[in-house]
């Protein structure tokens, strides 16, 4: 069995790119049976607001110095790497709020619930924040794609009107900061190498590879990742 520990945000286009041409790479090798996932939290930023306060490309633009032509250039770059995957990548119209609610309900599945409802709820997050435009801070967002993503209504609402979790999602964030993490996506096989970034689909072909052979990762292929000062561009 291949372990693999994903530190990752729901805001991180590089995150939700990185992960689905993992699991291509997992479908590529014949793997689904054979590599267990571990979803990890990471915040871009604990401190964003739970209310929108930017649109994407007016929040690239100033926070990249760009202008908004070029931030916009910038952000459809990002999301055409997004639709090469099949994702359906709206990248600009997303809505960037607080993500630490999502996180605690991913804890939530994670501590209640099987790997298939685990993994759907992970690709509807993403999928609410890029495809839908959802503000993920928003309680009746989360309750819905908690809904649909097979969770029961009664887990979903205990979480969202306590601190249920908070401690797991801070627990993920302490030992990512004691692993030196500054950016995500962050992933660890095996407990013995990491892939700081967003690998191509041969890249993590590779990585899964020499997971099976216990080796150490020395591909010295460049990886996308986003960090708190920003998803490289």
């Amino acid at each position: 069995m291949i372990r693999i520990k994903i530190w990752s945000d729901f805001a991180c286009p590089y995150c939700h790119i990185g992960e689905r041409r993992l699991e291509n790479a997992i479908k590529q090798l014949g793997l689904q049976n054979d590599v267990e996932i571990e979803y990890k939290a990471y915040e871009l930023d604990p401190y964003s607001n739970r209310e929108v306060t930017s649109k994407t490309p007016e929040r690239f633009a100033k926070k990249y110095g760009l202008t908004l032509e070029e931030a916009l250039d910038r952000v459809e770059e990002i999301s055409s790497l997004g639709r090469e995957l099949g994702i359906d990548f709206r990248y600009k119209d997303s809505q960037y709020s607080n993500t630490f609610d999502a996180h605690r309900l991913m804890k939530l599945a994670e501590d209640l619930y099987d790997r298939e409802t685990v993994a759907r709820l992970n690709e509807n997050l993403f999928s609410a924040y890029f495809t839908k435009g959802l503000v993920l801070a928003n309680p009746e967002v989360l309750r819905n794609v908690g809904k649909e993503s097979g969770l029961k209504e009664i887990d979903i609402d205990d979480v969202l009107v306590t601190e249920s979790y908070a401690p797991q999602v801070r627990e993920d964030e302490k030992e990512a900061s004691l692993l030196g993490v500054r950016g995500v996506p962050f992933m660890i096989f095996n407990g013995e190498f990491a892939i700081p970034g967003a690998l191509s689909q041969e890249g993590f072909v590779s990585a899964l590879e020499r997971a099976m052979k216990r080796q150490s990762n020395d591909s010295g292929e460049k990886a996308h990742k986003c960090g708190p000062e920003g998803c490289e561009i």
